[in-house]
């Protein structure tokens, strides 16, 4: 079952959203060669708390036979595609760094995600990561009155392909409310006349995860991280956005990462 939000809801979805944020915009200038993930976890713990909410992630149900999620942050780097465990090992120059972040204020959930260049990286690298970013725009852009579900997979698709990438199959975007992860299903793929119909109140966390290389998957023994196949890099960058008014409504806010990306080289 899809829940439609109210205004006054999304406005609380917001707030979220924009903590989220904050949070990642107060790590951005940290992440860099030398930092551990670990270090970053629990400095973003600590923000959050202090800002009244709770990290959503951090006790997050595995699967069967799988312990609930250790960390605040999902942390990848490199091949990591999603749900990396932040852990002690020191970032290099020429990684790159894609941070998921989920808090629950005020009784809603915000979760979104940017991934960040170490230092140097490689263009064909920063190719990838620019061309993520795009398709989540290209699917932000679907969001107009008519359209479906479908429409925005499509033009993530199309996107990342026309660019001979890899466009993940088995995670995908989601509904947000209440609960982390609600209904409909956002895939990053698929046809324009699929899924459901966008309809005023809805909002979903858009989050195209794309690979340099193949679009094939796996889970390492500790049940969370996902790699890549071919060992080559992937991004991923996530949006919480609102069908408001026949059109989309950004919730989460990259310019102020940005700006705290840009600061930080001076």
């Amino acid at each position: 079952m899809i829940f439609l939000k109210t205004r006054e809801e999304i406005e609380i979805m917001r707030n979220a959203a924009q903590l989220v944020s904050k949070t990642l915009a107060m790590l951005a200038p940290m992440v860099k060669p030398g930092i551990t993930p670990i270090h970053l976890d629990k400095l973003a713990e600590e923000f959050i708390r202090d800002h009244g909410a709770t990290p959503v992630f951090k006790g997050y149900k595995g699967g069967r036979g799988v312990p609930d999620f250790p960390a605040t942050l999902c942390f990848s780097v490199n091949e990591v595609v999603v749900h990396g465990i932040p852990g002690n090992v020191p970032l290099k120059n020429g990684d790159i760094a894609s941070i998921d972040c989920g808090v629950k204020l005020n009784g809603y959930v915000g979760d979104h995600a940017y991934t960040f260049a170490v230092g140097e990286i490689k263009p064909e690298v920063q190719k990838l990561i620019d061309v993520t970013k795009e398709s989540l725009y290209k699917g932000i852009e679907q969001m107009i009155t008519g359209n479906r579900i479908g429409d925005i997979s499509y033009a993530i698709q199309q996107h990342a392909e026309k660019h001979k990438y890899g466009v993940v199959r088995e995670l995908i975007g989601h509904g947000l409310g209440k609960n982390l992860h609600e209904e409909p299903e956002v895939p990053n793929y698929g046809k324009k006349t699929d899924g459901p119909k966008l309809k005023e109140g809805m909002v979903i966390a858009i989050e195209p995860m794309i690979n340099m290389g193949r679009k094939d998957i796996k889970a390492l023994k500790d049940g969370w991280t996902i790699v890549t196949t071919d060992g080559l890099p992937s991004a991923h960058f996530e949006h919480d956005v609102a069908f408001i008014d026949g059109k989309a409504d950004i919730l989460s806010n990259y310019q102020i990462i940005e700006q705290a990306i840009e600061l930080a080289k001076y």
